[in-house]
């Protein structure tokens, strides 16, 4: 892969994860009721944040041209734009029925502490750890288990290859990744703001 190449889809990455981070900072932390959840996880599929974080995810995967036996040009980009609103869809219907059985916070909370580590620590461990509607902390069941369950079942659209539980591991993996890059923009993004507002 070219150093262009890597420099655009690390940009791509950075872009689509930037709103989701400006959006849930934002956020008082009051316990979200069922209707509450459902809309986040809505608008997180169809909302103008999630649409720009799926489409560029979409590009992202296009780029790198995976799955290889998918075309490329503006058709390949269809596809892999189509697979990856399939995905984010059945990930977010599973992690509403989840988050509203477990009582679970599905949003990404900042750290109230002032540390670098300890806000990094914080950000990475929110990919597996959420917060209750009653304010305690848990193993977040409804992150994990969406994201393996959603890359397994969407799978089932990709060439045959694909079909294996270890490949919906692998991918519900990938999944996770990349809310752990959303955490840390989350968790950052704001301090970045204000060393640019400084200058």
């Amino acid at each position: 892969m070219t150093a262009m190449r890597q420099l655009a889809i690390g940009a791509i990455l950075i872009l689509a994860a930037l709103p989701a981070a400006v959006a849930q900072t934002q956020d008082n932390g009051t316990p979200l009721s069922v209707e509450g959840k459902l809309r986040f996880h809505v608008l997180s599929v169809v909302g103008p944040t999630g649409a720009v974080k799926t489409a560029a995810y979409a590009g992202v995967v296009h780029a790198i041209g995976i799955p290889r036996e998918w075309r490329l040009g503006a058709a390949g980009y269809g596809m892999r734009a189509a697979s990856a609103f399939g995905d984010t869809g059945i990930r977010h219907m599973l992690a509403f029925g989840l988050d509203s059985a477990l009582r679970t916070d599905p949003r990404y909370f900042p750290a109230r502490s002032h540390n670098v580590f300890a806000r990094l620590g914080h950000a990475l461990a929110a990919t597996v750890v959420t917060r209750t509607d009653s304010v305690h902390t848990t193993v977040g069941v409804a992150r994990i288990a969406s994201a393996v369950g959603a890359a397994a079942l969407s799978n089932e659209w990709y060439p045959a290859r694909y079909h294996t539980v270890r490949e919906g591991f692998a991918q519900g993996g990938i999944i996770l990744g990349f809310d752990a890059g959303g955490n840390l923009l989350s968790e950052f993004w704001p301090d970045v703001k204000k060393l640019f507002r400084h200058r």
